[in-house]
């Protein structure tokens, strides 16, 4: 369970950490470092709505019914298999151009506005990675150990972004994509199989 929450963790924080120093790294670039602090705004403000998300889900289903929580945990669970299964191959299609694509869109936000689209492109990339990260985590909100693995996993993710970032380590990042794209496949095949049951 660890390791699972820790993968999860490692590559949802990992894509989230690339995303957000592209951009800041677009930013400082392009001679507009007034739009770091809306870049980091976004982070903040993404990241706030996906631990009140966790919360609610954890916290918010005791006062339903048995058969309550048991639609509300299956109809999660398939909408985080949708979710991390849309990610995972469109990751693999638009990886090797991810870089390339975020400037062009940073850099053509930049010149026409105040930089407010770049609060919105870092809220909507941490976002979504943290609404992805605690639907597939929610099933196991209760387990400590769960709960320290993606704490774990988060953090090295967020430490290797800024090193990559910082060009002080070279990472493929595209063969860890492919190898941690292959594992959550298997893991949304075992989340789904959990939310088939609860829904029986």
């Amino acid at each position: 369970m660890f390791l699972a929450t820790f993968l999860i963790g490692l590559r949802e924080g990992l894509e989230a950490s690339l995303v957000i120093g592209i951009l800041l790294a677009c930013v400082t670039k392009v001679g507009r470092s007034d739009a770091r602090p809306k870049i980091w705004w976004g982070v903040g403000i993404a990241t706030t709505v996906s631990l009140i998300a966790g919360a609610i889900l954890t916290y918010g289903r005791y006062g339903l019914s048995f058969e309550g929580q048991e639609l509300l945990g299956g109809g999660l669970s398939l909408l985080a298999v949708l979710m991390v299964t849309t990610m995972v191959f469109w990751m693999a299609k638009i990886g090797p151009s991810l870089k390339q694509e975020l400037e062009t869109s940073a850099r053509a936000a930049l010149a026409t506005g105040s930089g407010w689209a770049m609060f919105w492109l870092a809220a909507v990339t941490v976002g979504r990675e943290g609404l992805e990260t605690t639907l597939m985590l929610w099933a196991w909100s209760t387990a400590p150990q769960a709960l320290a693995g993606a704490i774990v996993g988060i953090l090295l993710a967020v430490a290797l972004g800024v090193a990559i970032n910082r060009g002080m380590m070279k990472f493929n990042l595209s063969r860890f994509f492919a190898v941690t794209g292959a594992l959550l496949i298997v893991m949304s095949a075992g989340i789904l199989a959990y939310g088939i049951h609860d829904l029986q």
